[in-house]
């Protein structure tokens, strides 16, 4: 089989000025949730491609894919400018471990995410899986503005479905809002306002934790788990968090 997969544009959402998603009709190779493909177009003769994580879970049609737009950048400029009907290569084969298969069990899940990275969990919370191996389900998501906090129907149908056993956490860093938590995801661990928040204690004991977004994030929220006794999950020795850097 190609490793490329001409799909076609179905659907898009403008969410802010840098941020969209698309909707892609396209052939391709079963997939796990929390696991990346690549899109491409054919720019100047030459064929450019980038990763992307899907945001559908695995039986879900058309494809998704979020993200957000690069100043300059060689692909993404040219993705914003994409209409309904437009052809787009789609990597035929998924790739990457960020997904809860690698993850021990345990009573409670946490999810991190920042930015884009939000993606990666949609996927998985569409799935059966994680509802079925975990008591409870917390995802925080940070962003600079609140405007940047998308997927927000998504999300509730979340709380809808599953009530107690799921649970919300917004962070917005650069504006004050009624509803978000304030600054970021670690500082928020270190002074105890996310347990509080999300009424569940991060401990080393209940907990399994997974970490995506930019380096920074990944990196300092790692680091505060690791301060308070949890430790990085490894093939050949299991801990509690799991992360994946989102660039």
């Amino acid at each position: 089989m190609s490793d490329w997969i001409q799909g076609r544009v179905v659907g898009k959402h403008h969410w802010t000025d840098e941020l969209y998603s698309l909707r892609i009709e396209a052939a391709v190779e079963p997939f796990r949730a929390g696991q990346f493909t690549r899109l491409a177009l054919d720019i100047d003769g030459e064929r450019v491609g980038r990763p992307y994580s899907y945001v559908n879970a695995p039986d879900e049609h058309p494809l998704e894919f979020y993200f957000i737009t690069i100043p300059h950048g060689p692909l993404t400029d040219r993705l914003r400018q994409l209409r309904i009907g437009d052809p787009i290569w789609v990597g035929a084969r998924a790739g990457g471990f960020f997904t809860l298969a690698a993850v021990p069990d345990a009573r409670h899940l946490w999810l991190f995410a920042s930015g884009t990275a939000l993606g990666v969990f949609l996927s998985q919370l569409k799935t059966d899986e994680p509802w079925r191996r975990f008591d409870k389900i917390i995802l925080a998501h940070g962003v600079r503005t609140a405007g940047e906090l998308t997927y927000r129907n998504e999300i509730a149908r979340f709380s809808e479905t599953h009530g107690e056993r799921f649970v919300y956490v917004p962070f917005v860093s650069r504006e004050e809002t009624d509803f978000a938590l304030s600054g970021r995801i670690p500082d928020a661990i270190l002074d105890g306002r996310l347990e509080r928040r999300a009424g569940v204690a991060l401990t080393a004991t209940t907990c399994q934790v997974m970490i995506c977004g930019n380096p920074d994030m990944v990196r300092d929220t790692a680091a505060v788990l690791e301060g308070r006794g949890l430790k990085k999950n490894r093939r050949t020795e299991p801990g509690q968090i799991t992360t994946e850097n989102y660039w």
